[in-house]
């Protein structure tokens, strides 16, 4: 476009000043390496010409980049959009930026989201963990470099790593022990990969109030998916087709509850009635579904402020991330008509 002024780099410094583009980029980032006079020279001509490094480069001067990264599994739940929500408020109060990517539940994808946090120097990462991840080796480098890692909701239980959570073994041992409550006696479990500390956590916390009430553990009953709602729909088909039917049924997302409650009831099955349904995570299609669901309340817009304040504390006021390596959270179980079989 006639007019528009050509972007400088680091090569026209180097060819008015007949040195070396790395000299240059050296001189610009600040590196011992370089003699202070040519240091001066090409600093004093950088500005003279308009170059305008990029941040990448100006993150390494600074050794510090004011971006704050995030990790999650999906993006595209009501829980995880209200974390990012209440860590945002956090970050954006501190001036720091937010770079957020998704592990789309793959380890895979969560090693390359992690190599990409890491190439953009950030000064601190959250991490929610995918389904199947395995082992946190893919975070170490950040350890090394004294970059912190928290990890939230979906934990890693690791001496370098705090973590924050709700006690999930409570809350499932509190929603099963209400479902026995109100006269149910097979009580299904719908949950997903029990790597997750979450998902073990509420089958320990199932398997636990059905021995307090001397029911004895049935492992026909437990089924183990996505917990979407197009593979919990193919689990409540399956769970149609028990004799005898279960006449609970304790899933550990509300989307995989709705989404059972929706196929049971097109199948004949009245809810409560027949089966009782509870969720987990209070998400609002709690409360559009007919009959409304119970569920286990934690607030992520409370875990995402939590996260990002003590990540921020630690950064701004160098607070030690050990002292505070563990946060268990509330939660409080929401009794709702689903499970309501006794008035």
């Amino acid at each position: 476009m006639p007019g528009s002024e050509k972007e400088i780099t680091i090569y026209d410094i180097a060819k008015k000043l007949n040195v070396s583009a790395a000299t240059v980029s050296r001189a610009l980032q600040d590196h011992p390496r370089v003699n202070k006079n040519t240091k001066k020279m090409i600093v004093k001509a950088a500005e003279e010409m308009g170059y305008r490094s990029n941040s990448f480069a100006s993150n390494l001067r600074r050794k510090n980049s004011n971006i704050i990264g995030v990790i999650v599994p999906r993006l595209n739940s009501s829980f995880m959009s209200d974390v990012i929500a209440g860590i945002e408020k956090v970050v954006n109060d501190n001036n720091y930026n937010l770079i957020i990517s998704q592990s789309l539940e793959t380890m895979k994808k969560e090693i390359s989201n992690a190599k990409a946090m890491l190439n953009n120097r950030v000064d601190g990462l959250l991490v929610s963990l995918a389904y199947d991840t395995t082992g946190v080796e893919h975070f170490e480098p950040f350890i090394k470099r004294r970059v912190p890692v928290i990890f939230f909701d979906r934990v890693f239980e690791h001496d370098h790593y705090p973590q924050i959570c709700i006690d999930n073994y409570k809350a499932a041992y509190e929603i099963t022990g209400h479902l026995i409550e109100q006269g149910c006696k097979r009580v299904a479990h719908i949950t997903a990969n029990v790597l997750r500390n979450v998902y073990s956590e509420r089958l320990r916390g199932y398997k636990a109030a059905l021995e307090k009430h001397g029911i004895q553990f049935d492992e026909s009953l437990v089924f183990i998916n996505d917990l979407s709602a197009k593979a919990s729909a193919i689990t409540a088909q399956e769970i149609l087709k028990m004799n005898p039917l279960p006449n609970g049924l304790f899933c550990a997302n509300d989307a995989s509850a709705v989404s059972c409650i929706q196929v049971l009831k097109k199948a004949g099955i009245k809810i409560p009635g027949d089966i009782a349904v509870a969720g987990f995570n209070n998400d609002p299609v709690s409360c559009v579904i007919e009959p409304n669901l119970t569920t286990i309340n934690y607030k992520g817009f409370e875990m995402g402020e939590v996260a990002a304040n003590l990540l921020i504390n630690h950064l701004v006021n160098k607070n030690d991330l050990q002292q505070t390596h563990s946060m268990i959270l509330r939660s409080e179980l929401i009794v709702r008509e689903s499970s309501a079989r006794k008035k």
